[in-house]
């Protein structure tokens, strides 16, 4: 299976293709989609729904697995994650992708082991995980792990 995890944001959207083959999760792409300070949130918007559609379009995964907005936040990130989220499902929904979402907890817990860990740990236990030589940047190592917390969630649903 082949999954497509998402770190939405307003600034850096975070993305990671992970498949599993056996008990191997396999690094099939990851990184991060930046906007430009000074672009319209519209034009933002777009660029990210543009870039996960042609990347689903290019990797065919199998399912979407999205990081759930969390609390805490001002008002105004929560609106743009949001929105964010909103063209992130839609770049997987308009290729008939089932799509999962996962709160911060679920998925720090499914990496790490610890649902209250540091974006850094998270790094770390990407990078040893995925036999990756350095860190992914930590947007991309955060949607890395969204992917790996679907896998894990399907393989206890199916035993």
């Amino acid at each position: 299976m082949k999954v497509l995890g998402i770190d939405p944001g307003s600034v850096v959207t975070g993305f990671g293709i992970v498949e599993q083959i056996q008990e191997r999760y396999i690094d099939i792409v990851h990184g991060e989609i930046r906007l430009k300070r000074g672009t319209s949130f519209t034009s933002s918007l777009e660029k990210i729904y543009d870039e996960l559609f042609s990347l689903v379009e290019r990797e065919q995964p199998d399912a979407v697995a999205i990081e759930d907005i969390f609390y805490g936040k001002n008002i105004k990130s929560l609106i743009k994650q949001g929105h964010v989220r909103g063209v992130a499902i839609l770049a997987g929904s308009k290729h008939h992708l089932p799509v999962f979402e996962y709160t911060p907890l679920e998925i720090k817990k499914a990496v790490v082991g610890y649902g209250h860990a540091e974006k850094i740990q998270v790094q770390n236990m990407i990078k040893v995980i995925m036999k990756l030589s350095e860190l992914p940047p930590a947007d991309a190592s955060d949607a890395i792990a969204v992917a790996i917390c679907h896998l894990n969630h399907q393989k206890k649903n199916h035993i």
